[in-house]
């Protein structure tokens, strides 16, 4: 792959940096959950803001395939802290883990739903790369990713986040499968099996890369005009969509968005814009059958359609002529968000270079990137310290 812009240099960096991290955290989550008493552990949840919060939901099904626990709850920093921890399971009888993602470390909602799940009984997990930083003060254990690769993008730019979700993914799958093994749900055997597993996925994703920036491309050389662009998925290919639609406002500016891809045919199905770019993710196995049905609809109603799936898939199958955006066969469920996500990230890469768009406008129009988005405040905003009844 040609690398036109900083961000196809970012994610030029990914396939062995998720090759790196894989090993990297399964030794850590080894040593620091060694404590965790993960038997005794019924509930989950997992929190962050944006791209941590996407993570979550991407790999919420690897913790209820893997994990033992009673439930598996991805909320945002926010709705956690405030509308959530004062309201966990008796710490008695149904005792809550609570993981919170800021590679970064200094997000202030995600420090303040850490501490608001410590001060209701709930044991604290941070996933992050700053020990010094406010999410890691307030946890109870911490683990931290590899360093993320240096971009050689040849301008002073913050780049739209890959590698920190990334590895915020493969930290999420290797505590899912770090907790049934501790609980016995999982042999070492099956363990080591998930680990071979995993460092195939991660192999695999340059080739993902290679084949999908040229079909990219061309999807996005068909829609100049366009005003609203919705990606739609369901289980882990929803928080694929959501981080998706994220990267794209941040590269380009545009109005994307994520949508569950059931709920599209009950809302964005009836939009006037007849030929909004509308990109469908699916693995090919729980919602195959839907996928199929809901790419007929948006061929109806006249979108300009896209298709993220792997060969062999109903939904690449059912595909037609430049629909397809593919990614390698017969991948692993729960782990496919490794590599369906980088489709998304070339598209954004190739419309900000369409829209000759600066990342994050730039930080300007009075934006700023002073503490973590100047008037918004991400990593110094007011933080609540007790909970609400």
């Amino acid at each position: 792959m040609k690398n036109i812009t900083p961000l196809h240099a970012a994610i030029d960096t990914l396939p062995e940096f998720a090759q790196q991290a894989i090993p990297d955290l399964a030794r850590k989550c080894v040593e620091r959950l060694a404590g965790l008493e993960a038997a005794s552990l019924k509930h989950l949840f997992i929190t962050g803001c944006g791209d941590s919060y996407h993570a979550g939901v991407a790999a919420a099904l690897a913790f209820r395939r893997f994990s033992g626990l009673h439930t598996v709850t991805p909320l945002p920093a926010m709705q956690f802290a405030r509308y959530q921890a004062s309201f966990l399971p008796p710490v008695e009888s149904e005792p809550s883990l609570v993981i919170g993602i800021s590679v970064s470390g200094q997000v202030g909602r995600t420090a303040e739903a850490l501490e608001l799940a410590r001060l209701a009984g709930a044991r604290t997990l941070a996933i992050t790369a700053n020990l010094a930083g406010p999410l890691a003060a307030v946890a109870g254990l911490i683990l931290s990713p590899p360093p993320a690769p240096l971009v050689e993008s040849g301008q002073d730019l913050v780049l739209p986040g890959s590698a920190s979700y990334i590895a915020s993914m493969i930290a999420l799958f290797q505590i899912a499968l770090q907790l049934g093994r501790l609980n016995g749900r999982l042999t070492g055997a099956f363990w080591r099996k998930e680990q071979d597993r995993l460092l195939e996925m991660a192999g695999q994703m340059r080739e993902v890369v290679e084949s999908s920036d040229g079909p990219a491309a061309e999807y996005v050389s068909a829609w100049a005009a366009a005003s609203s662009i919705v990606y739609c998925g369901s289980g882990p290919n929803y928080g694929t969509a959501m981080f998706s639609a994220a990267k794209l406002i941040e590269a380009s500016g545009d109005n994307a968005l994520a949508q569950d891809l059931e709920e599209w045919a009950h809302l964005q199905y009836f939009g006037r814009e007849v030929r909004a770019p509308t990109i469908l993710l699916s693995d090919g196995s729980r919602d195959a059958v839907r996928a199929v049905e809901i790419a007929t609809a948006a061929r109806a109603v006249g979108r300009y359609l896209a298709i993220i799936s792997p060969f062999g898939s109903p939904l690449a199958k059912a595909a037609s002529d430049g629909e397809l955006i593919a990614t390698s066969s017969e991948p692993d469920e729960c782990y496919w968000p490794l590599h369906a996500c980088l489709p998304g990230l070339l598209i954004a890469a190739h419309r900000a270079w369409q829209l000759n768009e600066l990342y994050f406008r730039g930080f300007g129009g009075g934006r700023s990137i002073e503490g973590g988005g100047g008037i918004s405040r991400i990593r110094d905003s007011d933080r609540i310290h007790k909970l609400n009844p």
